[in-house]
């Protein structure tokens, strides 16, 4: 599972299609609107097919097989500190 730095945000919440980008799942916002439509992106459980569905701290999307958990910018520098790169 991955946290933190996929999930981290300026505002309280982020956009799918934002999010898959940022955690650089796909490379395109295209791209990112084909795999939301095609109905393999699950966010909490659920398929989702609307690219434009707000992410938000706890919320977990799973696509390929991996999941991701959006954390908090609070989470996400906690989880920098412990895992330098």
């Amino acid at each position: 599972m991955n946290t933190a730095a996929e999930g981290r945000h300026p505002a309280d919440y982020i956009e799918l299609d934002q999010f898959l980008k940022l955690a650089q799942v796909v490379s395109s916002g295209g791209e990112a609107k084909r795999l939301i439509q095609s109905g393999v992106v699950l966010v909490n459980g659920t398929a989702e097919t609307r690219r434009g569905r707000k992410l938000r701290a706890g919320d977990s999307v799973m696509v390929h097989g991996e999941e991701f958990v959006i954390a908090s910018d609070d989470e996400a520098g906690d989880s920098d500190a412990e895992n330098p790169q």
